[in-house]
């Protein structure tokens, strides 16, 4: 590994920075597809539907997370079969979360359907979206450990790659789907149901012929369902998994929130939520290129690299949060424009853009601090913190929008971001204790 300046941290994350662009992008796209069918119905059910999938296979980000840290480690210390051992343990777990989620497709739908309030048209849109969208999981999952290995072995090319080539040809197929064979919510499903199964498969085959050019390829089954080994699994991917299902809650909560307040606000939300997220992909870029630089680090028991990656990385992550802030504070009009010709929606959007604006910088810490505990392995703290983050986000967020209805949701969320960072800080210590 290189000294971890900021120029090789840049190097490293560019390819991830333009990957992570494509990935909102196909939430933007979605939107954009649904939001110009001149029906309110269509935008409304494609939101809420994608929200809950984000949240449903967000919580098995575990997989990503989980195999950069062990990937990363086991890198420093130059231990390669065990690297193969990592990623056919994570794949076992895929194949098993996705039977399971097509199997309780039906409970996950009804449940849906009781917590949000949506009009008639809207749940029947709601239903196709999801009765498609749920077969995508096990494509999905697979590129989670495809590119948690590759960020971990700090080759964030091929993962970058990847996701990119995911990203595409969603887009590619929706908007094919949506506006040649006017599938509407239908078109966006399938656009990434077959997007998912067709990358996942490419690339599958990609990274065992990669491994097997850094290591013997072999399976051994001792090793892969070694007792110690799936239990210490287990403990780092339980505590990812509480992490993020808390996490992506806190996403489904800011929705449900405004379909309390009107289904108009959900539509304005989501326009705004979608360039939020696209925010958080790029700044993700450096979090995800200081995962597999700080758990090398750990494995060649180095803390002053440790400390070099700690300081270099958050100089860039808040000083592009800041350029991103100023980009939404010139360009926000042509965005909303954009991604709605719905009057209504346009002007609630315009009414709540300061949040959008101020948020990049905001959230840029906590992204960060995502980074280096996931290359950590310090899952345990990672849920402590969501966990301490996301009860006083709640109870805010439960004060702030009685008395200040969505501008209270916007506030909430704001705050959500600085408990994130602050509560990781406070255990920064816990990482720099095992360096001896």
């Amino acid at each position: 590994m290189q000294e971890p300046s900021i120029s090789y941290i840049l190097k490293l994350s560019i390819p991830i920075f333009f990957a992570n662009l494509a990935i909102p992008m196909v939430g933007i796209i979605d939107t954009a597809l649904m939001g110009n069918l001149g029906n309110l119905s269509y935008l409304s059910a494609t939101s809420v539907a994608a929200n809950l999938f984000s949240m449903i296979f967000w919580s098995f980000g575990f997989l990503r997370m989980g195999t950069v840290g062990m990937v990363s480690q086991a890198n420093g210390k130059e231990d390669f079969d065990e690297i193969t051992n990592i990623v056919s343990r994570n794949l076992l777990f895929v194949l098993i979360i996705s039977i399971f989620l097509i199997i309780i497709q039906n409970y996950i739908l009804y449940i849906s359907l009781r917590v949000f309030e949506l009009s008639d048209v809207t749940q029947e849109l709601y239903k196709e979206y999801f009765n498609i969208r749920i077969y995508s999981a096990p494509g999905e999952l697979t590129l989670y450990i495809i590119t948690g290995l590759f960020v971990g072995l700090q080759k964030t090319k091929i993962s970058s790659i990847a996701v990119g080539f995911f990203s595409i040809l969603n887009i590619f197929l929706s908007i094919i789907l949506v506006t040649k064979y006017e599938l509407n919510i239908k078109g966006v499903a399938y656009g990434t149901l077959f997007s998912a199964l067709i990358t996942s498969t490419i690339f599958l085959i990609y990274t065992f012929i990669y491994l097997g050019k850094i290591t013997r390829l072999a399976l051994n089954f001792d090793e892969i369902f070694n007792i110690s080994k799936l239990k210490n699994i287990f403990n780092i991917n339980f505590n990812i998994f509480i992490r993020t299902i808390l996490l992506t809650f806190s996403f489904l909560w800011f929705t449900f929130l405004g379909t309390n307040i009107g289904e108009e606000y959900v539509a304005s939300n989501t326009i705004l939520i979608n360039l939020v997220f696209l925010s958080a992909f790029i700044l993700d870029a450096y979090a995800f290129s200081t995962e597999g630089m700080v758990g090398y680090s750990l494995g060649k028991n180095n803390l002053s690299l440790f400390k070099k990656i700690l300081k270099n990385s958050f100089i860039l992550s808040s000083i592009t949060g800041f350029v991103i802030s100023i980009i939404y504070f010139l360009f926000n009009d042509f965005a909303i424009n954009l991604m709605s010709d719905i009057d209504e929606v346009k002007k609630l959007s315009s009414s709540f853009v300061v949040w959008l604006i101020i948020l990049p910088f905001i959230a840029s810490f906590c992204y960060q601090f995502d980074g280096i505990f996931i290359g950590a392995s310090q899952t345990q703290e990672l849920r402590n913190a969501m966990m301490f983050s996301v009860f006083f986000y709640l109870v805010i967020s439960i004060v702030l929008t009685k008395y200040y209805s969505n501008t209270g949701v916007w506030i909430s969320l704001c705050l959500f971001m600085i408990l994130r960072a602050l509560s990781l800080f406070y255990y920064l210590k816990n990482i720099i204790r095992r360096f001896n």
